[in-house]
C-alpha cells in the first residue's frame, strides 16, 4: 500500500472518489463522539465488515451515509474486499493481519481529519 498522503492524492483523481465529503450530519456526529470514539469504530468496522477471508455481503456491507467512517470507507475505496483489491492490491479471499487493518484504518482516520478542517 502506497503512503497515506500518496492514496489520498491518488483518489482525489477518481471523479467518484472524490465526490465523497462529510456532511454536516456526519461533522455534528464526530464533534459529540470525539476523534478516539470514532477511530474505535473505525477499527470496530475494519475489523468484522473488512478483516474476515469471507464476507457473505461483500460489496454491500458499507452504507454510503450516516457515520463518517462509513463516508470515508466509500471515499478511499476501503468499503469492501472488492475495492481493496482493485485499489490497494489485498487479496480478497484471505484475512486481512491486524498491520493492514492498522493501515486503513489509519487512511480513513486521515481522510475524515481533512475533511473535518475543510
Amino acid at each position: 500500500m502506497a503512503t497515506v498522503e500518496e492514496a489520498l492524492q491518488r483518489l482525489q483523481k477518481s471523479e467518484f472518489r472524490g465526490s465523497f465529503h462529510l456532511r454536516k450530519q456526519e461533522k455534528e456526529y464526530f464533534l459529540s463522539k470525539g476523534r478516539d470514539t470514532i477511530r474505535n469504530h473505525c477499527e470496530d468496522f475494519v475489523r468484522q465488515r473488512l478483516a474476515p477471508a469471507e464476507i457473505p455481503n461483500d460489496g454491500k456491507q458499507t452504507p454510503m451515509k450516516g457515520h463518517p467512517v462509513f463516508v470515508a470507507q466509500h471515499a478511499c475505496a476501503c468499503c469492501c474486499r472488492g475495492c481493496l483489491n482493485k485499489w490497494y492490491h489485498v487479496q480478497k479471499d484471505v484475512e486481512l493481519t491486524e498491520e493492514q487493518q492498522q493501515k486503513i484504518v489509519n487512511l480513513l482516520m486521515t481522510w475524515i481529519d481533512k475533511e473535518m478542517k475543510g
